[in-house]
């Protein structure tokens, strides 16, 4: 299954992609901050997302955390760089931040 992820480059990212890098998301935060991003990257991912814009500006900053962290492969921090902007693009504009 591929999920579009709103205002990122248009291309589709296949479930389990999201699923791992979710693993890596959750070995590079603290427990509170990986609870609040479980939903996109736990793995259980089903169904539509549309995250309210200042409920994705909060995941842009934790995901661009995540990234930043030394522990991130290259690889995976790159694409947790790409959805952190693709959601902070949509707390910008105010928009509606849209997983299908």
């Amino acid at each position: 299954m591929g999920i579009h992820i709103s205002h990122a480059d248009g291309k589709l990212r296949s479930a389990t992609t999201i699923a791992n890098l979710g693993q890596r998301l959750a070995h590079a935060l603290p427990a509170r901050d990986w609870r609040q991003i479980k939903h996109l990257f736990g793995g259980r991912f089903a169904d539509v997302a549309r995250i309210p814009h200042r409920d994705a500006g909060k995941i842009a900053t934790i995901v661009r955390k995540a990234a930043n962290d030394r522990s991130m492969p290259r690889d995976w921090a790159n694409l947790a760089h790409l959805i952190a902007d693709a959601a902070q693009k949509a707390a910008n504009s105010r928009q509606d931040w849209v997983w299908s």
